[in-house]
């Protein structure tokens, strides 16, 4: 475990010579799932694939992924990382069918990884047990491990690192916008939540941030709407930000939209940039 110094997790003066070298390689993100709870616009719920030359990881695990996932002809069994927002249906309820599929379908003999806040493994088993009695208690043909993420804390899941940010939303646990480095690249993914000063510092110079709009102008406790996220534009020092987990109400208006938003199938490459550009 890694606390988090002034120097940003990922910058050069903290990789390795490893490290170094896979950062001239392309990080493909792929958004399987870019909508809200309730399907709005048709679309899945969040599950966003960060895709590296060692790795292949999901940013949320919405109970749609699965469907997302296969209907991209993605094998499950690629995915060796699944890192989670917040512990709400719409971004980990994919988790009991993604490692039930694992088991009886996919035939999965590699490990998994999956990370999350403080209770994760404890909410993921009691998921199993709601939807199909009994499957949590069955011995996994590969291993399966549980890492919870300590806020401000940089920490090593599989071949990523992630350091999670305390946000504003409840879910019965601790809420996190992720910040998370997949080979030299920095993706960061606000969660939901209302604004918090917080979201400053996780999206500090990252290559892409992935933030929720959740309404248009529409002010609404534990979520952020695009007029009071305009206000902040600003003070991003991310190089790209996109939209995502939109409702009905922002979905009618995206030509008023001066961010750009995501879409369920769109796919952001990110190359190395120097750190002077």
């Amino acid at each position: 475990m890694f606390m988090l110094s002034s120097k940003l997790p990922g910058a050069a003066g903290d990789w390795t010579a490893c490290e170094a070298e896979m950062s001239d390689r392309q990080v493909r993100v792929q958004f399987l799932g870019s909508g809200d709870a309730f399907g709005s616009g048709g679309r899945f719920q969040t599950c966003i694939l960060v895709r590296g030359a060692a790795t292949s990881c999901l940013i949320d695990c919405g109970t749609s992924s699965l469907i997302a996932m296969k209907r991209a002809g993605l094998d499950p069994n690629e995915i060796d990382v699944i890192v989670v927002s917040h512990l709400h249906g719409d971004h980990f309820g994919g988790i009991p069918f993604f490692i039930l599929d694992a088991q009886l379908a996919s035939r999965r003999t590699t490990p998994l990884s999956i990370a999350g806040p403080p209770g994760i493994r404890e909410r993921v088993r009691a998921a199993m047990e709601i939807l199909f009695p009994g499957s949590s208690d069955v011995k996994q043909r590969f291993t399966l491990s549980f890492t919870e993420l300590v806020a401000t804390s940089r920490e090593q899941v599989g071949h990523i690192w992630v350091t999670a940010f305390p946000v504003i939303h409840f879910s019965g646990a601790p809420p996190y916008a992720l910040r998370t480095e997949v080979e030299g690249r920095v993706i960061v993914y606000s969660g939901d939540t209302e604004w918090t000063e917080s979201l400053i510092e996780a999206a500090e110079n990252a290559d892409l941030f992935i933030c929720e709009a959740y309404f248009f102008d529409k002010a609404m406790k534990f979520h952020l709407d695009y007029r009071n996220l305009l206000s902040h534009r600003e003070r991003f020092s991310c190089r790209r930000l996109l939209l995502t987990h939109m409702s009905e109400d922002i979905l009618a208006q995206l030509e008023q939209v001066e961010i750009e938003t995501a879409n369920d199938g769109m796919v952001v490459t990110l190359q190395h940039m120097p750190n002077n550009e």
